[in-house]
């Protein structure tokens, strides 16, 4: 596997990727968790929003970077990871893997990645999160065996 930097030519397998990574919890676990209504006012157009999203991820003048594994010719993942400088704190906002690549240290190798760009702009913290929920299980797994610390979180939504 190697891990390089974004270019453009990987905007559309990286969006397919986030898209795949996600559209279960979004499909399978979070619809059916608050129902319908407030499916479509929250994330009805979630595949949408990560078209956008990941299309805005890659800007190294402002400090936000993404980093793609490769395995043979094909992307096994990608991390996206930003800085402020000013306050030396580091954000992993995405990170994504392929089906076949899950469990076999992709996730960790991008993540130790991106912390090691972080600390060469001068970040001394990092923040990444995920959910509470099964889904994300693995997720949290791994960042905990990165050595980073779960602060509980607790969203609520009510239909009106």
């Amino acid at each position: 596997m190697r891990i390089r930097s974004f270019v453009q030519h990987d905007l559309a397998r990286l969006v397919d990727l986030t898209i795949e990574t996600f559209g279960p919890f979004y499909e399978d676990h979070f619809r059916p968790l608050v129902g319908d209504v407030i499916f479509a006012n929250q994330h009805g157009a979630w595949r949408d929003d990560y078209r956008e999203q990941v299309a805005g991820l890659h800007d190294p003048a402002a400090h936000k970077h993404v980093s793609v594994a490769e395995a043979g010719h094909a992307i096994a993942g990608y991390v996206a990871w930003s800085v402020d400088t000013a306050r030396g704190n580091g954000v992993i906002s995405h990170l994504a893997v392929a089906a076949g690549h899950r469990r076999h240290g992709t996730g960790a190798a991008l993540c130790e990645h991106a912390f090691a760009g972080m600390r060469a702009l001068g970040a001394e913290v990092v923040e990444i999160g995920t959910g509470g929920d099964p889904f994300h299980a693995p997720a949290r797994a791994l960042y905990e065996k990165l050595g980073c610390t779960a602060v509980p979180v607790v969203f609520y939504y009510r239909q009106l």
